[in-house]
């Protein structure tokens, strides 16, 4: 059997499109030793400066690998995003795809053959190879995005929103499902905006109301958009008997000034009101912020750190702001000098650190549903990620002591959270409720 080797950049919503072209090549016997794989095929990230650079050292580091007569196939956001510029630049690849033919990956590499599709790709009832976990799967609700973010490229490559009906989400967490998966996170660019492309309000509360039909299955949804999120999905979420208490809310910049300059609709005050109603009950908030986008005073920043510090998100991703062209912030002459970002980086990363921990500080003492995931690399402990969380991106809990024999990965356990280690939370699996 031919060897497959793929490497997966970005966000999870290129995950899921790996997984697709993983289904049509099931053919090849995965390998994780580049060197020997037949097929090498790098699904890439375009999004900011940082995931373009990583996209161009892991393709100029595969072609090194590359045994003789193997094919290097590079698919996904950075090649669609340049196309015209980097099959000129990069000879060392053999086939070259954008964001338009993951399903036809197959045809591609049998062909040896490049091709862009001017459509961008929607997964809809195609099978899939999902990696990473035997119990948890990333579902995709859509592709592309309708908003205009001053400082965001990917409408430009990515298209304008196209959301999958809801029988074909829910058909597809069924048949996973019966393949033994049980927990899932909803995923893309703007999850609020769900079926708005078919003039349907309130899209995702109609998904939820399907997916409470499932029994035996946990739920969260990524990527809520501040300006499409409503309190009446806030509190469907929160009547769920499936879907978690999740909020995964964006919200880039607290300074009205700064929202307007990097083009988010919606005022503060509603803003503020959303993250409220969040927190009406027992509930994970995580959310995202950019510093040093052109435009931002120490006023402006100074804002954000206070809110920060005042609402004690359980998680937040910090990103320092990506000159990106094709986009209105990148026109812009009052950018922010680098030295500048970089210390305002700091400044906010020492604030995020803090909230993190007084976040996990609440789970002492209590006891809590979550999934067991094994062995530590070293063997030390058991890890257990509680469900409220998301796999790979909130952490998760060590386990030192287990009332329970014969623990199976991806069963859920009662965890009862003693300590906090430095930056560890360290519990006991217990049979206790």
């Amino acid at each position: 059997m031919k060897k497959l080797y793929l490497a997966s950049l970005g966000c999870v919503k290129n995950l899921i499109d790996s997984e697709v072209m993983l289904g049509r090549l099931k053919d090849y016997e995965l390998t994780n030793n580049p060197n020997e794989a037949d097929v090498i095929i790098v699904n890439t990230c375009g999004f900011i400066e940082a995931a373009k650079e990583e996209s161009i050292e892991t393709i100029l580091s595969l072609a090194q690998f590359k045994k003789e007569n193997a094919l290097l196939a590079v698919t996904g956001c950075l090649s669609e995003r340049y196309k015209d510029i980097l099959p000129k630049e990069m000879p060392e690849v053999d086939i070259w795809s954008g964001v338009g033919d993951f399903n036809r990956i197959d045809e591609l590499v049998k062909e040896r053959k490049s091709k862009f599709s001017p459509n961008v790709y929607l997964i809809h009832n195609e099978e899939r190879i999902i990696t990473g976990s035997s119990y948890h799967a990333y579902i995709k609700l859509s592709e592309g995005c309708n908003q205009k973010c001053a400082f965001c490229a990917i409408p430009n490559f990515k298209g304008r929103l196209q959301s999958r009906p809801v029988e074909e989400i829910i058909d597809e967490i069924k048949r996973l499902k019966n393949k033994g998966y049980k927990d899932f996170s909803l995923a893309s660019q703007d999850s609020s905006s769900y079926l708005k492309d078919f003039g349907i309000k309130d899209g995702l509360i109609k998904l939820i109301d399907e997916i409470d039909k499932i029994e035996g299955i946990t739920v969260r949804i990524l990527y809520l958009y501040p300006a499409t999120t409503t309190k009446k999905l806030i509190n469907r979420i929160f009547a769920s008997p499936v879907v978690e208490n999740y909020f995964d809310l964006p919200i880039q910049h607290i300074s009205p000034k700064m929202l307007k300059i990097m083009k988010r609709p919606g005022s503060v005050d509603k803003l503020k009101s959303l993250l409220k109603e969040m927190r009406k009950e027992f509930s994970f908030v995580r959310t995202s912020v950019i510093v040093g986008h052109p435009g931002e005073s120490e006023e402006d920043f100074e804002e954000l750190k206070k809110f920060l510090k005042e609402y004690k998100f359980d998680r937040v991703n910090v990103f320092a702001y990506s000159d990106e062209e094709d986009t209105a912030a990148y026109k812009r002459k009052d950018k922010i000098p680098p030295e500048i970002i970089e210390k305002r980086l700091k400044e906010i990363e020492k604030i995020v650190k803090k909230t993190t921990i007084n976040s996990f500080k609440k789970y002492i003492g209590k006891i809590c549903k979550c999934y067991f995931d094994g062995l530590t690399e070293d063997g030390l402990f058991y890890t257990v990620r509680p469900k409220l969380w998301a796999p790979e991106v909130d952490g998760d809990i060590l386990i030192n002591e287990s009332e329970v024999e014969n623990l199976e990965v991806g069963n859920l356990y009662n965890v009862e959270i003693k300590e906090l280690a430095g930056e560890e939370l360290i519990g006991k699996i217990t049979k206790s409720k």
